[in-house]
């Protein structure tokens, strides 16, 4: 019977101090968010046999929890949320009419929005203020989603904002996408991309 009860009591205390370990950990959340700014960029490059060609993806959304700051890096601690969208028919070029074939590509009407959702994410520290992310998640482009890896370089600004910058390289085919071809098949889109981006992140 006294065994009994010192596990009861044991288990109520680790109950009381894992809750009180969540809470602490919840409240030392720092939530982010993309500002306003213009300067919010992400760019998709690609190449056809006929030309190079680029596209940037308008009006996207983020929004990342970071722990909170250590005193001597202002370096965040962590990254346990971090969640992108953008609307695939936000993606422009200069020209509509490959403005609607990309969207057709990438079925746009059937999936309309570009996805990322992190599994799991490293912080290391640079300097003081700057920083590395290696982060782990999933990519859904066109309703086919994989495992990617990101490595994110960001810079704490004097007014508090972050500034992240990157570039990942993906293939059309690993998201069921057949690489498009045009005029007959005089014009072919090529199969890799690149994607950059540098975002402004602000509380």
């Amino acid at each position: 019977m006294k065994n009994l009860l010192y596990s009861n009591r044991l288990k109520l205390l680790l109950s009381i101090v894992l809750s009180t370990l969540s809470l602490s950990q919840l409240q030392a959340q720092v939530v982010y968010k993309l500002s306003s700014s213009k300067d919010n960029i992400i760019k998709i490059a690609g190449k056809s046999n006929v030309h190079d060609w680029t596209m940037r993806a308008e009006n996207p959304i983020c929004e990342a929890s970071f722990g909170a700051l250590s005193a001597e890096e202002s370096v965040p601690r962590s990254l346990t949320v971090l969640n992108f969208s953008v609307n695939a028919k936000n993606l422009k070029s200069e020209s509509e009419s490959m403005n609607n074939r990309t969207y057709k590509a990438i079925k746009a009407d059937s999936y309309p929005q570009i996805t990322f959702k992190l599994k799991e994410a490293a912080i290391t520290n640079v300097q003081k203020g700057r920083f590395l992310i290696n982060a782990k998640g999933t990519l859904t482009i066109a309703g086919v989603s994989k495992i990617i890896e990101l490595q994110v370089k960001a810079e704490l600004k004097s007014d508090q904002s972050l500034l992240c910058t990157g570039e990942e390289k993906i293939k059309l085919t690993d998201y069921g996408i057949q690489p498009p071809s045009f005029m007959l098949g005089a014009m072919k889109v090529g199969n890799d991309l690149d994607i950059s981006f540098s975002l402004n992140l602000k509380k």
